[in-house]
């Protein structure tokens, strides 16, 4: 039961559930480096780094075996373009991508639920095994009526995570955006994994995300399988919890 773990013990869930990103418009190729390096920690690994596409094929033997590679299509503004996104899904794929983090055309999504879903149903067909994360943007969708009708249609979709947001605009993960994708996923039958992503800088934060998912989709449901965290500053905070060590102020990052 996930109520018996120790702090020590959340925060180590927590490292293991962790989408160490970076996503920064000036990222390098030593940043991504220090990524992977970063990625296998004091306290067990994350589950999966998330870069831009350009990077995937540098990081990939650089990273340890069993941390998955997570990438972004169609990022960060939603377009329209399905072809382009699927190349690029594609080309990610063939470099070694192991994850896709697609942003739905969430703009399209009040005239047009229908085309976010054969969206996510296409991209979803490229993927093949590979995992497909929808990227709701929520926080620019808003209202909790559309925020609904986009889980609905990714879902709908064959999506395998849905995500919060980019983590590019003025607001992104909530907790009353969380709740109504994870309620949503609930009553799809609960397989469906949730991501937060933007703003998670603490271990409260992060906790909070793993306890509301176990809470509304079942006790032991926040598995790395079903739950991520897209964050790369709360990393320092969650191995200072897991080693029992002073914390001090949250890093700047996505």
């Amino acid at each position: 039961m996930t109520g018996d773990l120790s702090e020590r013990e959340i925060a180590q869930a927590l490292i293991a559930s962790l989408d160490l990103t970076d996503l920064s418009d000036r990222c390098t190729r030593e940043d991504v480096a220090a990524l992977c390096d970063r990625a296998a920690t004091s306290e067990g690994d994350v589950a999966a780094i998330c870069i831009w596409p350009r990077f995937v094929a540098f990081a990939r033997p650089r990273l340890k075996s069993g941390i998955r590679i997570a990438t972004v299509v169609n990022f960060p503004e939603g377009g329209e373009d399905v072809e382009a996104t699927l190349a690029e899904t594609r080309q990610a794929l063939a470099d070694g991508a192991d994850e896709i983090d697609l942003v739905v055309s969430y703009r399209r999504l009040a005239a047009d639920e229908g085309f976010v879903d054969d969206q996510v149903r296409r991209v979803k067909e490229a993927c093949g095994e590979a995992r497909l994360k929808a990227i709701l943007e929520t926080g620019e969708l808003a209202e909790p009526v559309l925020i609904g009708r986009a889980a609905k249609a990714a879902l709908a979709g064959g999506a395998d995570f849905l995500k919060t947001s980019t983590g590019k605009v003025a607001v992104n993960a909530t907790p009353e955006a969380a709740e109504i994708l994870l309620r949503a996923i609930a009553d799809h039958g609960g397989a469906v994994g949730f991501k937060p992503a933007g703003g998670i800088r603490t271990y409260e934060d992060a906790k909070a995300y793993r306890d509301l998912a176990n809470r509304l989709c079942g006790d032991g449901y926040a598995t790395p399988d079903r739950f991520r965290l897209g964050a790369s500053a709360v990393l320092a905070d969650l191995l200072a919890v897991a080693g029992g060590a002073a914390r001090g102020p949250g890093l700047e990052g996505y």
